[in-house]
């Protein structure tokens, strides 16, 4: 399931949502690289800045999440959504999924603006992130059949790591990860799951259901040099996840 079999043209035909969300985040991120465009309006106009929000800028609820602070803080956010993102999207569908991302992310950002002072401003999309971990943990309590064990297994133990550094690094926004968890949870316990569902990858043009078979045939078709740049990008995003 979290496994990337696929090649760049197969990765934006399967998951289109995904691929536009991390298209967002790079040209956010190249314009305000731009000399001659004032970068600091982008985060004058997006970032979510409590003060303004309570003067009636609700849009920034949901702008903080396609915004980042840094190429690393992009880069991350990105291979964190590569990775966890795809399952989610062919399970649910573009608008299923498009409304979990920005409800989990929006309703962290509401969080982190009830319980943090006016002077406080944050980006990022580790809120929405979160969201889709709290997904899957709403999957094994209530559906653990769409998900494998070793499957189970990975998602629990990043999400426990995750939260356990949430509270130890600095510069972290807590309540946007804990309250993205939580919200993404919450949305997961009241959706309807189809029985017969299941979590399907795309690889080399056809659709092969996600269990530790097929993902084995596949892993032993890649070339070494695909393994080595997914196991680079699973690594990136799991220091990425858990260390912000």
């Amino acid at each position: 399931m979290f496994s990337r079999t696929e090649n760049f043209q197969q990765f934006i035909r399967y998951y289109p949502i995904v691929s536009t969300i991390i298209l967002i985040h790079i040209l956010l991120y190249l314009v305000t690289l731009i000399p001659i465009f004032p970068s600091r309006l982008i985060f004058e106009t997006l970032a979510g800045v409590n003060l303004y929000i309570a003067e009636g800028e609700y849009w920034r609820f949901i702008t903080p999440i396609f915004l980042h602070s840094g190429f690393a803080h992009m880069l991350f956010n990105s291979f964190s959504l590569v990775l966890f993102g795809p399952a989610l999207e062919k399970m649910l569908g573009k608008t299923k999924f498009t409304l979990l991302y920005l409800a989990g992310g929006t309703l962290a950002n509401v969080a982190t603006y009830l319980v943090n002072p006016l002077s406080y401003s944050h980006v990022g999309s580790s809120g929405a992130i979160f969201a889709l971990f709290g997904f899957y943990l709403a999957i094994i309590l209530f559906k653990k059949h769409l998900l494998s064990r070793q499957n189970s297994q990975i998602v629990l133990t990043i999400t426990v790591i995750g939260l356990v550094m949430t509270f130890i690094q600095p510069n972290v926004n807590v309540a946007a990860h804990v309250f993205g968890l939580i919200s993404g949870f919450l949305i997961g316990s009241i959706v309807y799951f189809d029985k017969n569902v299941k979590v399907t990858i795309p690889f080399s043009g056809k659709f092969q259901s996600t269990n530790i078979r097929s993902v084995k045939q596949n892993l032993k078709s890649l070339s070494p040099g695909k393994l080595i740049f997914w196991g680079v990008v699973l690594v990136l995003a799991i220091v990425g996840l858990i260390g912000r």
